[in-house]
């Protein structure tokens, strides 16, 4: 009994790689459909980038913030780690809807508060005072112009409200030569990937559907018979066209020729 598990446990073995095989041999026949799909996948993905995606820039400004007890003694590792946690408090007002709205005002934007805040990213380095505030904009221009407005008004509510001793500016909002999205090459890069993907997934849904018998072993592996022979079946073979040839003119006279 174990015996005969063995054998059909090896019968299954050699089917699934004998399947492996012959999908793999499928699979590198059609590679040059792969290779299409991958290409023009990526040429859709840049045309989609450059015709549908609209190109946005990113100006980044920095601050540092100075408490009142750091003005009066030296700074201690324990203050380090007490400002860099208020500075995760400076980061949430950042976005507050009063310091965004008068931002609005002073620009004149016309956008809402909360859709100004999606467009803004704070972060803060670990164990530093030190706020980064990147700001995105389709404009190059007035992505900058907001950066630094927005340093402005919340250097003033972090005296006001956080009762900080100083803001300092570290670096003014940059204005951006270059798009920091979309990315055309990781766009591309992704549209190739997802085109062979595809292609593939495919290629290989239909392999697993393909139930037809093609040759010997097939009709051996699928229906367990024995093939005896095999008659190989032609196409069509062209019949040879007729040439009329002329006949000769032949005349009687007299009884000949």
């Amino acid at each position: 009994m174990n015996q005969n598990n063995m054998v059909n446990q090896n019968i299954s073995d050699d089917e699934i790689e004998i399947d492996l095989v012959e999908l793999f041999m499928v699979l590198k026949s059609k590679l040059h459909i792969i290779l299409l799909s991958g290409i023009l996948a990526a040429l859709l993905a840049f045309v989609g980038t450059k015709l549908l995606m609209t190109p946005m820039y990113t100006s980044v400004t920095k601050m540092y913030v100075l408490s009142r007890q750091d003005s009066s003694s030296g700074v201690t590792y324990s203050d380090l780690q007490t400002g860099s946690q208020l500075t995760k408090d400076y980061a949430e007002l950042v976005k507050s809807r009063p310091v965004l709205e008068q931002v609005i005002a002073v620009l004149n934007l016309d956008i809402e508060p909360e859709d100004l805040a999606e467009n803004i990213t704070v972060e803060t380095p670990t164990d530093t005072r030190i706020l980064s505030i990147s700001v995105e904009s389709d404009n190059p221009k007035e992505a900058k112009e907001i950066a630094d407005t927005l340093r402005e008004t919340v250097s003033s509510e972090i005296k006001e409200i956080m009762h900080a001793e100083s803001v300092d500016t570290i670096e003014d909002g940059n204005l951006p030569k270059e798009p920091s999205s979309p990315s055309l090459k990781k766009n591309m890069v992704l549209g190739g990937a997802l085109g062979v993907f595809l292609a593939l997934a495919i290629l290989i849904f239909i392999f697993l559907r393909d139930d037809t018998i093609k040759n010997p072993d097939d009709v051996e592996q699928y229906l367990g018979l024995n093939v005896l022979t095999s008659i190989p079946i032609k196409g069509k073979v062209q019949k040879p066209k007729k040439v009329k040839i002329p006949a000769q003119k032949k005349s009687v006279k007299n009884g000949k020729r």
